[in-house]
């Protein structure tokens, strides 16, 4: 599943409400940092020069989607960055998301400005800095070690670890969405369960470390690359939240 437009939608988000999504990766193949088992997006594909869209293009795609948007029978929730891969891999990354900001003040200026993100960039300031002008910080972390995030996510980068991302996460002081899929299956001859009682203790010890101030986390629900695998049932979603959700953590349930 591509996203053949640079703006889109509106669509309807399960977890954001009504989304107009803004695409920055290559609009006929996917491009990311991570090559998830569960990407309906599928499988990363080697290109030697990915054609991104300019700043200009993106700044004109999504004017003319505001500009035309019949506020009055339809609401917007969310101008949305996710899509084709990861979007903070845009060089102009910053220099799109003020453009969005300064085009949502002038249109819209309801609607929130949200960026899905696996967090591998966060190392860059520009990204960073980016992001902390966003009203919605969607920040990927699907498992609480190193061999079950590199089994569900297969880093490009083979020595990134959770303590790194964690690190980078920290940056934010839990100023952001904590997003997480849960699944289980297998994936060329290894299992693959972030679910085991092993797995959530230090998924739970990495969230009680980052103190999002929300926390995410969602089953598959369309396609995925890899065709092993399980969508988690909605009551065992609804246990693996409630020790946070006691403890006061404000947790969405997307199952």
């Amino acid at each position: 599943m591509l996203f053949g437009e640079i703006a889109y939608g509106p669509i309807h988000s399960r977890r954001l409400g009504s989304s107009l999504g803004v695409e920055l990766m290559p609009l006929d193949h996917k491009l990311c940092t991570f090559n998830c088992v569960y990407c309906e997006c599928g499988w990363n594909e080697p290109v030697s020069h990915p054609k991104l869209p300019t700043r200009a293009e993106v700044r004109a795609a999504l004017e003319a989607k505001l500009s035309t948007f019949n506020f009055q029978h339809s609401t917007l929730d969310v101008i949305t960055f996710s899509g084709n891969g990861e979007p903070t891999l845009h060089p102009d990354f910053l220099g799109i998301i003020e453009d969005t900001c300064a085009l949502r003040d002038r249109y819209c200026p309801q609607a929130k400005v949200s960026v899905l993100s696996n967090s591998t960039q966060l190392g860059r300031p520009d990204v960073v800095q980016a992001l902390r002008l966003c009203d919605n910080r969607i920040l990927k972390l699907d498992a609480g070690t190193d061999e079950m995030m590199h089994r569900i996510d297969m880093p490009v980068n083979e020595h990134l670890t959770v303590a790194q991302i964690m690190e980078w996460l920290a940056l934010f002081e839990g100023d952001f969405t904590l997003q997480t899929c849960f699944l289980r299956g297998e994936h060329a001859g290894q299992k693959i369960d972030n679910t085991t009682p092993e797995e959530l203790e230090a998924w739970y010890q990495a969230v009680e470390s980052l103190h999002p101030k929300q926390i995410m986390i969602y089953v598959i629900d369309r396609k995925t690359p890899e065709k092993q695998l399980e969508k988690i049932p909605r009551e065992e979603m609804e246990r693996i939240a409630a020790p946070l959700i006691a403890k006061g953590y404000d947790v969405i349930i997307s199952a």
